[in-house]
């Protein structure tokens, strides 16, 4: 039964999105694991020799740079960072480009930022582009920018989990699998020899971050809680999510071949319009305007628009057309959207109710503080 349903996701995903981490590409002293990476490579040529579009991930400029300069450690400095990925971003393609090419297979790398997909003109030219390589038959290889990236070489959502989410949020049913050291998500520690692999995972419970045992490396930002709210992104968004293990040669292929591999993350069939997962995922807040209990109730379950009645504090340096986060009285972010008013005529209007708006104000330009069209929900 499982099997049916990997074969049909695979089927019926338009983009494969595979990211592999650091720790599968480099060996234990930083310096690339060609081996691997012939593997690797060799299995994504025959997926896309079979018709299928398909995205790389990769993580390891860092750590291909670190091995160069026979560092054990990553360095700590922001400066050198940046170096350290220069150096190895050049080495890194330049071994994808070898292997691609005995398979006739054209590599075309993008380094980005998660500011290159927070602009909403950049988002779409990074989907328009990445569509237009795929229908070129070309291999694009994504990595974060280092290089000139601050906040993402410090984020504890890192080692391009989130970046290979939103890259395959720019498509409608994606398929993302995220390669890493271990061969999924366990019920506990994978070092209890009782711990137990998770084959499939149906529907979200706050109980599974629980199960998370954070293993970090000198070499790597990620872990396993970054891999987990990837895979939320994306089945929240109308996509399907394998986690397993990238160490194993015959990973990609059993995942392929629609076996039993990893743990499988299935969606939650709410199919998204592409605004609205740039919306809700990509785009980064410009402040928090906080929510009566009645108006999360309102948000939440009735599908209704944000009046200013319903609103008991704002924050932030938003202006009209700015991204907002909703939060309830606790500070728990429950959406997030479009405001047509400012921060200033939010904290006048706040609690009034719409036909008090203009005598507040002396215009009414909007009778809601965000339209239902222009918010989405965050679990």
């Amino acid at each position: 039964m499982r099997s049916l349903l990997r074969d049909e996701i695979l089927k019926t995903s338009d983009v494969i999105v595979v990211k592999v981490g650091t720790n599968v590409l480099t060996l234990a002293d930083g310096l690339l694991n060609e081996e691997r990476i012939a593997a690797l490579t060799a299995d994504l040529c025959g997926v896309i020799h079979s018709g299928k579009k398909v995205i790389l991930v990769s993580s390891g400029a860092v750590g291909c740079g670190m091995g160069q300069l026979g560092l054990k450690e990553r360095p700590a400095e922001l400066a050198q960072i940046q170096a350290v990925a220069a150096l190895g971003q050049g080495k890194l393609i330049e071994k994808y480009s070898q292997c691609l090419s005995r398979f006739n297979v054209r590599p075309a790398q993008v380094l980005l930022t998660a500011d290159d997909l927070s602009n909403r003109k950049r988002y779409l030219n990074a989907r328009n582009t990445l569509r237009a390589l795929l229908d070129f038959g070309a291999l694009p290889i994504i990595n974060e920018n280092d290089t000139v990236s601050v906040d993402e070489l410090y984020t504890t959502f890192g080692d391009n989990d989130r970046l290979a989410a939103l890259a395959a949020n720019l498509f409608d049913t994606p398929l993302l699998i995220l390669l890493t050291d271990v061969d999924g998500l366990y019920d506990r520690d994978p070092a209890d020899d009782e711990a137990k692999l998770v084959p499939l995972v149906e529907r979200w419970t706050g109980g599974l971050m629980k199960m998370v045992a954070e293993k970090r490396s000198g070499r790597s930002k990620g872990g396993m809680s970054s891999k987990l709210k990837a895979a939320k992104m994306i089945t929240e968004s109308g996509g399907n999510v394998i986690i397993a293990n990238g160490d194993k040669p015959e990973t990609l292929t059993g995942i392929f071949t629609a076996q039993e591999t990893g743990t499988l993350f299935i969606t939650q069939n709410n199919h998204l319009t592409a605004r609205k997962r740039w919306l809700g995922f990509a785009v980064r807040s410009e402040g928090c305007i906080v929510l009566d209990d009645g108006a999360v109730e309102a948000v939440c379950k009735k599908g209704k628009s944000l009046l200013p009645i319903g609103v008991v504090d704002a924050d932030g340096m938003f202006e009209k057309g700015g991204i907002v986060s909703l939060t309830n009285r606790n500070g728990t972010e429950i959406a997030r959207g479009l405001t047509n008013y400012g921060l200033k005529d939010v904290l006048l209007i706040l609690g009034k109710k719409t036909n008090e708006i203009e005598t507040v104000l002396g215009h009414a330009a909007y009778a809601e503080l965000i339209h239902r069209d222009n918010l989405q929900l965050i679990d």
